[in-house]
């Protein structure tokens, strides 16, 4: 018994389900790899410290996502396009690194729902001794703040100290922002003063614009009487106090494609599935043995026959077989003269006449047949007149014996 199981374990030295294990686990690591790799920028880029939803700078608004949460419902993000056409109030916060491109698909996209635009005011640089912090150095130019306004509605931006020193937001009274933005507006809905608007509706769409970030930004919630405020001034956007929704698309969430993400996402989600499950079962089928191994061949096999039939091949392969003819005429020429006792010193011509002459009776003679060798065009007629020049040959000799 003992024997037996050494020889099974000189034959069998890894346990095959263990290697099964370890080669399903390796191709489940390698596509986890291959997924996290494809989409976790998508999920990492938004949080640069800029003004958006994840950033927990200043001018972020991670804190406001997380206030919400803390106090009712865990807003959404939107990530993709798909995400856009949610039908919840979507709270869109520019930057001035953000994508035009994706601000005007935003604004296709959202023609008949609800949306807060939320303007950039700070110029800003990031930190280097903390990740995701920025420093504040001065205002925005209004010509770029105006650029974002512009795409939005036809309005420009005011700058200056309200002229009241707070702002009334559902009943709640907040101090007014340092460098108060504001757009003139005869109907706001968070007034600033006298036809100066902070939050402002558009007459033919379902868009609201937020002039000043400073009233919801992290910065803002810094102030309990503004971080309530903010709430309020959500709720009274929220249609039908529904849910909430931030954009990430206008950061560069979801709007970076490459040949990775099409492998794994439709239409050639299902060509990707096809090739791993064709894969799959030429893996299974290969793990299944075929009839008893076969021994491995030599490469020159022994003895007389098979050396000449090497020979055979490799004169074949080279293209020199047509060449052999008169070669070998010639071989059997000099054989047999020396066999049938030929005159000393008969060569060529002389010879083929004299070992004519030993053959009267025939109407072929050696001359006709070894010319016949000589002028063979291809392998068979080579064969064939060989075959007759041996015969000859061999009747000689029986003959003479």
């Amino acid at each position: 018994m003992s024997a037996t199981l050494v020889e099974s374990a000189a034959q069998e030295p890894f346990n095959r389900r263990t290697l099964f294990w370890g080669i399903f686990a390796s191709l489940l690591a390698a596509a986890g790899f291959f997924l996290l790799s494809t989409y976790a920028p998508d999920f990492r880029q938004p949080g640069n410290g800029g003004a958006t939803p994840l950033s927990k700078s200043g001018v972020g608004y991670a804190g406001l996502a997380e206030w919400m949460r803390l106090t009712g419902e865990t807003p959404a993000m939107a990530r993709n396009e798909d995400d856009l056409g949610t039908d919840m109030l979507l709270i869109v916060t520019i930057s001035p690194e953000s994508d035009p491109a994706a601000l005007d698909h935003i604004l296709e996209l959202r023609q008949d729902q609800d949306t807060l635009f939320v303007l950039p005011k700070w110029q800003t640089l990031p930190l280097e001794q903390h990740e995701g912090w920025n420093m504040k150095f001065g205002r925005l130019p209004d010509a770029v703040v105006n650029q974002w306004l512009g795409r939005i509605a036809n309005a420009k931006i005011g700058v200056g100290q309200s002229t009241m020193q707070q702002l009334d937001i559902e009943g709640r009274l907040v101090a007014a922002p340092d460098e108060l933005q504001w757009v003139a507006d005869e109907r706001p809905i968070i007034a600033a003063g006298n036809e100066q608007a902070v939050l402002t509706e558009l007459d033919d769409k379902p868009f609201y614009v937020l002039t000043d970030p400073d009233l919801i930004n992290n910065a803002a919630l810094g102030d309990s009487a503004k971080a309530a405020a903010a709430l309020d001034l959500i709720a009274l956007l929220q249609p039908e106090k529904g849910p909430v929704m931030f954009d990430l698309t206008l950061h560069g969430a979801g709007r970076k494609y490459d040949l990775a993400k099409l492998l794994v996402e439709p239409p050639f989600l299902a060509l990707t599935l096809t090739i791993l499950a064709a894969a799959a079962l030429a893996f299974l089928h290969g793990l299944g043995r075929f009839g008893p191994p076969r021994a491995e061949l030599r490469a020159i096999a022994f003895g007389k026959r098979a050396l000449v039939d090497t020979t055979a091949m490799l004169l074949r392969r080279a293209g020199r077989l047509e060449e052999l003819g008169g070669r070998y005429a010639a071989l059997i020429r000099v054989r047999a003269g020396a066999l049938l006792g030929a005159p000393h010193g008969l060569q060529g011509e002389a010879l083929d006449h004299w070992l004519d002459t030993r053959d009267k009776d025939e109407v072929d003679g050696f001359t006709a047949r070894a010319q016949a060798v000589g002028e063979a065009k291809n392998l068979t007629q080579m064969h064939e007149a060989a075959e007759q020049l041996h015969d000859w040959t061999a009747r000689r000799l029986g003959e003479r014996r």
